[in-house]
């Protein structure tokens, strides 16, 4: 372990926080704003995803230490990843499986962010590489995954498809649709800093539920119908 009770490593993904386990927490949120504030033009601008590694903490300090982040420096922390590296590595192996698939099924790729106004149509599964703001739409026979933020409007299985869903890193729609069954946004609003986090729309029993993207979800769902 460094000198330091506070390390940030980089990832491809993110960033991983390692924090000294013999360290008092308040003193380690002393030196977390230290050094996010010291390293701030170098992290530069950006959205990541945050590991802790070291020191367990509750979901309450990871929040405070979340904030401390976003107050000292410009990065935005889009979620939480667990260091299990077990359970990460099922749920990277079991989304890359259906990405590939949804690819070899004559699926499509849109590279961009949707503007207000701009409406997007796929005949095939799509994966948009950007984000759908508000006020813009897309619409898809298949599959929708959102590698972005989704704000705007989602009609996934526009062919009737009730099988269809719709993922996104961050999911803030203001409507969703899939096949005749429609979902509208909530009118609660997200908390500030809370951390954001893959979710999943899908179809059973008649309405759209919306759940964080896990492997348990994976399994209970029958992709690409």
């Amino acid at each position: 372990m460094s000198s330091s009770p506070v390390m940030i490593k980089g990832t491809k993904s993110g960033i991983i926080l390692v924090l000294d386990k013999t360290t008092d927490f308040e003193e380690l949120k002393t030196e977390i704003a230290k050094k996010f504030k010291s390293s701030s033009k170098f992290l530069g601008n950006a959205t990541l995803a945050l590991t802790f590694d070291g020191k367990s903490l509750s979901d309450k300090e990871q929040m405070e230490v979340i904030d401390i982040i976003h107050s000292n420096s410009n990065l935005n922390i889009a979620c939480v990843v667990e260091t299990n590296a077990e359970k990460e590595e099922l749920l990277k192996k079991s989304l890359n499986e259906h990405l590939m698939e949804l690819t070899t099924n004559s699926g499509q790729f849109y590279k961009g962010n949707l503007r207000s106004g701009q409406v997007l149509e796929s005949e095939t599964s799509i994966i948009v590489l950007g984000d759908v703001n508000p006020g813009s739409k897309i619409v898809s026979k298949g599959n929708i995954i959102i590698l972005g933020t989704l704000k705007g409007t989602a009609y996934a299985g526009a062919s009737g498809n009730e099988g269809a869903f719709v993922m996104a890193l961050d999911m803030l729609p203001m409507q969703i649709r899939i096949a005749d069954i429609i979902a509208r946004s909530s009118d609660e609003k997200p908390r500030k800093h809370e951390p954001k986090e893959p979710k999943i729309a899908y179809v059973e029993d008649g309405n759209i539920y919306i759940e964080p993207f896990s492997k348990d979800v994976v399994n209970d769902i029958r992709y690409f119908k």
